[in-house]
């Protein structure tokens, strides 16, 4: 069996915009908040506007002295100018590293210590706050900031109105983007992208994005400084889609935001879906042109999927469920219906992409992958980053012979092809077949509960976390029902959706969670 690789073409972050505009200069893009680098663009603009306001921001980042191949961190507050910031930095040939908004201090700082002296765009809230360390100014080669001034920084504010500057064509195989891990493990692992690898990256979203009629409207809400925006963008510019990007996911904004704007394809990650679940039966029906709901980053319920497709009023709506990981992009996936969304097992991720990707199982243990012995998920993609920045051997360590890329995820092929995620290797609980099937049933048969996170309990015991509507206290008697039949947990721990520590794609820190769980819980026995 041959490896997937990755076509001879290539996506350059820094001239899609600008070849879109030229066929489509006057189809919208709207936002659901303001961006402090541009406050004069407002939330509207068109896609000509956006086009000159990354060549404008790249122009004022030459002015600040980036060059090609200078890598860029950009760390600031959440907003749609991340995205700019990096297409503009691209146009000169730079290599953006977008790095989350909610990264701690300490993390931003070794993160930028391992790229070698970057450049950090930022804004005055991160230096005020969880930047504020004096040892920034040795780990980067200049601070800029996006608005008002600092002294030992330069303000992007300043350099406006700068000469323009000629756009840089990066070479197929060269660092273009930088992202990272969600950090769920520890300190997170920065992955290199280059025009090549995106481009894998972009065939099988083109796929499912060549279903929207380009009249119709696309939202998006999906972390800035994922690999999924920047791709999303090279989607939707050059089929002239207008679409939205939201930035507060609260589901009475939302309401409001989608009837609005009714869009008919809705694009997020799996836990904004769930929180967005009760407006099914909002009366201002936000969801009632979308045809197509496209969850990606995680796996998700198949309750969430039947109440959200049932409050659309479009005929025969579809749900795509992707499943993919940060080091290569979009792996399997599969379509949803009414009629098929509340029956199927969660834990069914989907189908290859014919030519684009390719998985494998591999025996853990000595024992055949199976439902009961699941494997190690190995996959081929040719969206596959080309290594950790400054951690080359430990990414090469995960690269099997063939090309296979060992993802530390587990599961098992169906006779149908099918590829069945059961959890990942760190997350499992040795009495439980799969805590993310036990979440699946427990959630589907207690609607009370907004969220449910099975971890591992000090004494190796599954230790549920609920979540609940408004809140309210869980009925001890409809818990110990939910659970009937599955081997004995400990009592539920009731937390907030706030509490739970979560990453850029809003998917829970599991380890972190445990971690706290257990210190908190040997406190309580000391006390």
């Amino acid at each position: 069996m041959l490896p997937i690789t990755a076509s001879d073409t290539g996506i350059r972050m820094g001239l899609v915009a600008e070849r879109a505009a030229a066929a489509y200069g006057d189809t919208l893009i709207t936002l659901d908040h303001d961006m402090p680098l541009l406050p004069g663009a407002g939330r509207q603009f068109t896609f000509a506007a956006f086009a000159d306001h990354i060549d404008d921001i790249a122009a004022r980042l030459w002015a600040a002295g980036v060059r090609p191949a200078e890598r860029v961190a950009i760390h600031k507050s959440p907003g749609f100018d991340i995205n700019i910031l990096s297409c503009a930095a691209a146009r000169i040939g730079a290599v953006p590293v977008q790095l989350s908004p909610g990264l701690d201090g300490a993390s931003v700082l070794a993160l930028l210590d391992r790229l070698e002296q970057p450049y950090l765009v930022t804004d005055l809230a991160k230096l005020d706050g969880p930047l504020s360390d004096p040892q920034l100014a040795n780990v980067a080669k200049g601070v800029i900031v996006v608005a008002g001034s600092r002294p030992g920084t330069v303000s992007l504010a300043e350099p406006a109105g700068a000469p323009r500057v000629e756009a840089v064509v990066q070479e197929l195989d060269e660092p273009a983007l930088i992202t990272h891990t969600s950090g769920t493990t520890g300190l997170p692992k920065l992955l290199v992208h280059t025009p090549r690898t995106l481009h894998g990256r972009y065939r099988p979203q083109a796929k499912l994005f060549d279903l929207v009629r380009r009249h119709e409207t696309v939202a998006l809400h999906v972390s800035y400084v994922h690999s999924r925006m920047p791709l999303a963008l090279a989607v939707l510019l050059p089929r002239g889609v207008p679409f939205l990007v939201m930035d507060d996911a609260e589901p009475d904004h939302v309401a409001a935001f989608f009837a609005e704007h009714r869009p008919a394809f809705v694009e997020s990650a799996p836990n904004s879906f769930m929180e967005w679940e009760d407006l099914a039966d909002d009366p201002r029906k936000p969801f009632a042109n979308v045809k197509y709901y496209s969850s990606t980053f995680d796996a998700i319920h198949p309750s969430t999927m039947h109440r959200l497709l049932h409050a659309s009023e479009r005929h025969h709506p579809v749900f795509y469920q992707i499943y993919g990981q940060s080091e290569t992009g979009p792996l399997v996936g599969r379509a949803f219906t009414r009629e098929t969304a509340l029956g199927g097992d969660g834990r069914c991720q989907g189908y290859a992409f014919p030519g684009d990707t390719k998985f494998r199982l591999v025996a853990r243990g000595g024992k055949e992958p199976s439902r009961e012995h699941p494997g190690y998920i190995e996959v081929q993609a040719a969206g596959r980053v080309l290594t950790y920045y400054g951690e080359g051997e430990r990414y090469a360590g995960q690269v099997e012979e063939g090309g296979w890329w060992r993802g530390m995820d587990v599961g098992y092929r169906t006779e149908e092809g099918c590829l069945h995620l059961l959890d990942r290797e760190v997350d499992v609980v040795p009495t439980i077949h799969s805590t993310l099937e036990v979440e699946d049933t427990v959630l589907d048969r207690l609607d009370e509960l907004t969220e449910l996170v099975v971890l591992r309990g000090p004494q190796d015991e599954p230790l549920p976390v609920v979540c609940t509507r408004k809140d309210l206290p869980l009925d001890p008697a409809r818990w110990r029902e939910a659970v009937a039949g599955f081997p004995p947990m400990a009592d539920p721990v009731h937390l907030t959706l706030d509490e739970l520590p979560r990453t850029a794609t809003m998917k829970v820190q599991r380890i972190e969670l445990t971690r706290r769980l257990h210190e908190q819980l040997a406190e309580e026995e000391r006390s």
